[in-house]
């Protein structure tokens, strides 16, 4: 595995470029006056059910998508609540076979159980056109606190064409944040996964690589709720904020975007008959300094496609189908340099399927299917060891996800204070970096790492 892969397992990163504004719009959110504690529901006057499918985050009805394009702004009559939330994850979760090392510093391995995330949120509409959401997260698995996710945005209403339009921009720490459709990387299911739990190597650069360790600033169109248009570009934020905001511990947690990571995103979108659908593309370039080292750089192009199904009828029977499909090129010319791998050019696929029936907002299941396909053999990049290895040279994986959860609140007459959702959720690995049998080069199979996972998610 290269350096930079291996940075990307830690989910941790933030930029410089943009830090005046970043600082301006979070004190802004801070000294917003109210007079009750907030979340999303409180300040629109809208049940959770109005966003979201299943009455609970993060998959978005078209209410829940305009919500979000119009810049978190929407709200009931003149109140003005404190946008001030919080949220808790308990799992516990057990694979088919006892890891070769500890799942965590203060864990086992099998058999595991965590206040897995306990965040605080900065979350709504500080002015009529400028809204927001800004995580603080402590990891019960790593027990420390860093900032999370990010998007702070500047929405207004305009007429394009004869049609009502929103335009906005958009200040964010992981691309596809931003983006209103679960279809995307950072907003697909699964929406919750077990930390503790095994998970393969080779995914797209844009599927969580630069998460929290850039800032990002993008500019965005939507024409009549049926385009939409997105474009701007990334930078790695400075070791000094990574480390006062807790992403990293060491400079060598971080690689550096070389200038700065264009980002692109376009949609289809059209509500019709209780029913919505979209089609799309996006995607990211980035070139990346592993380690910030001088000298070559890793260039990485995702290009990426998408599509979303949902009938909504009278919310009695919700179905909706999510569905993308990311291409990356690699050109490693850092890493190979290093001896990090064998061949300098290198590619990855990353397909995502998945299925969801809710029955009165109350009661779900979901049956999602991932397959990451298409890396050349490389002994080096991908090599024998017991932890993440790969005999084959391959990084290949394919497999199942199957949940139910019952979701008891977020409901037409149900309190707007709170929610919860319980949740039973299984992975099934069919295979696991390159082969289905024996793929670390030390006996484990890709069945091995088949994990069951048992969360209770809350919000307040």
């Amino acid at each position: 595995m290269s350096d930079f892969a291996r940075v990307n397992c830690y989910k941790k990163f933030t930029l410089r470029k943009y830090i005046t504004s970043f600082v301006v719009m979070i004190g802004a959110c801070i000294s917003f006056s109210a007079h009750a504690l907030p979340s999303f529901a409180r300040q629109t006057g809208q049940e959770c059910a109005a966003c979201h499918v299943g009455a609970f985050g993060p998959q978005l009805t078209p209410y829940g998508q305009k919500f979000k394009i119009g810049g978190y702004t929407d709200k009931a009559g003149d109140a003005s609540p404190v946008p001030i939330s919080a949220m808790l994850v308990g799992v516990f979760d057990q694979t088919s076979k006892d890891l070769p090392e500890d799942a965590g510093p203060h864990n086992g391995t099998n058999n595991n159980s965590a206040l897995q995330e306990a965040s605080i949120f900065l979350a709504g509409g500080v002015t009529d056109h400028l809204g927001g959401l800004v995580q603080v997260t402590y990891s019960g698995i790593d027990r420390a606190t860093a900032i999370d996710n990010v998007d702070i945005r500047y929405a207004r209403t305009v007429t394009i064409a004869d049609q009502e339009s929103v335009i906005g921009v958009s200040l964010n720490n992981n691309p596809t944040n931003q983006d209103p459709w679960n279809t995307v990387p950072a907003w697909g299911f699964p929406y919750m996964a077990a930390d503790l739990a095994p998970g393969p190597n080779g995914s797209p650069l844009i599927a969580g690589g630069l998460e929290q360790q850039v800032l990002g600033l993008t500019a965005y169109v939507s024409w009549d709720d049926k385009i939409y248009a997105e474009a701007g570009a990334y930078r790695t934020q400075s070791n000094s904020l990574l480390k006062r905001t807790h992403v990293i511990e060491t400079v060598d947690d971080v690689s550096e975007i070389s200038g700065a990571a264009p980002y692109w995103r376009v949609a289809y979108s059209n509500s019709f008959n209780r029913q919505n659908m979209s089609v799309g593309l996006f995607g990211l370039q980035a070139d990346i300094h592993p380690g910030r080292q001088p000298g070559p750089a890793d260039k990485y192009n995702d290009v990426g496609v998408d599509a979303t199904y949902q009938f909504m009828g009278t919310r009695r029977h919700i179905f909706s189908v999510n569905a993308s499909l990311i291409h990356e090129t690699q050109a490693l010319n850092a890493t190979l340099a290093s001896d990090g791998a064998e061949r300098k050019n290198n590619q990855t696929n990353a397909l995502n399927v998945n299925g969801s029936y809710y029955f009165k907002n109350t009661y779900g299941v979901t049956l999602g299917h991932f397959n990451n396909f298409g890396s050349k053999t490389d002994q080096t990049l991908f090599a024998e060891n017991p932890v993440d290895g790969s005999r084959t040279g391959h990084s290949d994986s394919s497999g199942f996800v199957m949940q139910a959860d019952y979701t008891p609140f977020g409901k037409e007459g149900s309190s707007p204070f709170a929610n919860v959702r319980f949740g039973l959720q299984y992975t099934l690995y069919s295979k696991y970096n390159g082969a289905s049998k024996n793929y670390d080069g030390f006996g484990r199979d890709a069945s091995d790492n088949n994990t069951l996972m048992f969360m209770i998610w809350a919000s307040i």
